[in-house]
């Protein structure tokens, strides 16, 4: 039977990080020797108070439905959270806990975006974002920062706003490129989204993952005249190792809150109780796993930039957060390897993928064309063996 699908689902594109892992693991299983610098999360396993806490949570029976919003424990741990570290003051009415942070995005669109509505998205930017504009009949304007250091230039922003645009998405630490965003930016677009009535969808979920002395920012907390129109974006995956727990949160103001709230228990109701329980055991007692683990992290990083600043036809900006490196391969498009032309970003990690069995994913992926990402939540065993084959490839190329 052939299904005459929507016009929403026909523009909707596959996403490419996971379609980059599914290759990769498809070759694994083959025998392949794979090493795939494409994957989103941590390689660490969840810490243990998170595990003791989904155990007792279990034991004690707690396997129903929950309120579609999150448990209240959880709730007021979040909100505690931010008032130690960012200084903000939520209640736990001010807090939604969702099945991971994509859902939750989703839910903050869904609740802002009419038919039409413009919102702003700085490129290089998440896989997601733009699908699910869409999804919410809305329009993305992207604003480039591939010339300005994968930093929004503020003048860009101001020319970018029209009069349907609604929002802006701001992902700080960036997630491909590793970018933070400095005080001063942060006042900045503050300053605009303020004079111009936009909301914004603060999107910090890789806030734990900075280095070298680098700091988050929250946009609330250095520019509070933005607290009525921000809705934030967190949850435990990345800074907790807990991606298939499926916990993500957000902080705004009360009435879009409760609206997302009333959204989300028509789309998903309640997150899973037991991991609901996993993760308030996590915020409550991991904060060391956490130091450890963005301790190896920096360790990865330095030596992944040591070896492809090394290397060929790329070029390679520093990222200062998350756990990702930008490259641009600009140079070897049109190149060929073994009579194979490289034409784009995709054919080159199709190429390398067939070629060394090393999976990056295209910065098409990213509104990024002629980039790659590389992350580095991997093993250093990985990270060496992996940066050979691409240094091998890179020579081989003609």
């Amino acid at each position: 039977m052939k299904f005459n699908f929507s016009a929403r689902a026909k523009r909707m594109q596959p996403s490419a990080t996971l379609e980059v892992s599914a290759k990769a693991k498809a070759l694994a299983r083959e025998g392949k020797p794979i090493i795939s610098f494409g994957s989103g999360e941590p390689d660490f396993a969840s810490p243990p108070s998170a595990m003791t806490s989904a155990k007792e949570a279990i034991d004690r029976g707690e396997t129903h439905y929950t309120p579609a919003t999150g448990i209240p424990e959880l709730k007021e741990a979040v909100a505690d959270y931010y008032a130690r570290r960012f200084g903000l003051n939520y209640s736990p009415q001010q807090v939604l806990i969702g099945a991971g942070a994509k859902p939750l995005i989703y839910e903050a669109l869904g609740c802002l975006v009419d038919p039409g509505d413009e919102v702003l998205v700085f490129a290089p930017a998440w896989v997601s974002y733009v699908e699910q504009i869409r999804l919410c009949d809305g329009k993305e304007v992207v604003v480039d920062t591939s010339h300005s250091g994968f930093l929004p230039d503020p003048k860009e922003i101001r020319a970018a706003i029209s009069d349907r645009t609604v929002g802006m998405m701001i992902n700080t630490p960036n997630n491909p490129t590793g970018a933070v965003y400095s005080v001063d930016l942060l006042k900045e677009i503050a300053k605009i989204a303020t004079d111009r009535g936009l909301w914004i969808i603060y999107d910090e979920i890789y806030e734990r993952l900075t280095y070298d002395g680098t700091g988050h920012s929250n946009i609330a907390q250095v520019a509070p005249e933005t607290l009525d129109r921000t809705i934030i974006i967190n949850g435990v995956s990345k800074a907790y190792a807990m991606t298939g727990w499926r916990i993500g949160y957000a902080l705004g103001p009360k009435d879009v809150i409760a609206k997302m709230g009333e959204f989300q228990g028509h789309l998903t109701s309640n997150p899973t109780s037991i991991a609901q329980w996993a993760a308030l055991g996590a915020i409550k007692g991991a904060e060391e796993d956490v130091k450890k683990m963005v301790s190896a992290f920096a360790s990865r990083r330095k030596r992944m930039l040591e070896m492809l600043n090394s290397m060929p036809h790329i070029k390679v900006t520093e990222p200062k957060g998350a756990f990702y490196v930008f490259v641009d391969i600009k140079e070897c498009l049109g190149k060929r390897k073994d009579g194979k032309e490289m034409s784009d970003d995709v054919a080159f990690c199709q190429v390398l993928l067939g070629d060394e069995y090393l999976a990056l994913v295209p910065g098409s992926a990213f509104l990024a064309p002629g980039y790659v990402r590389l992350s580095y939540a991997n093993s250093m065993e990985e990270i060496e063996e992996g940066m050979k084959r691409l240094n091998r490839f890179l020579n081989s190329i003609r």
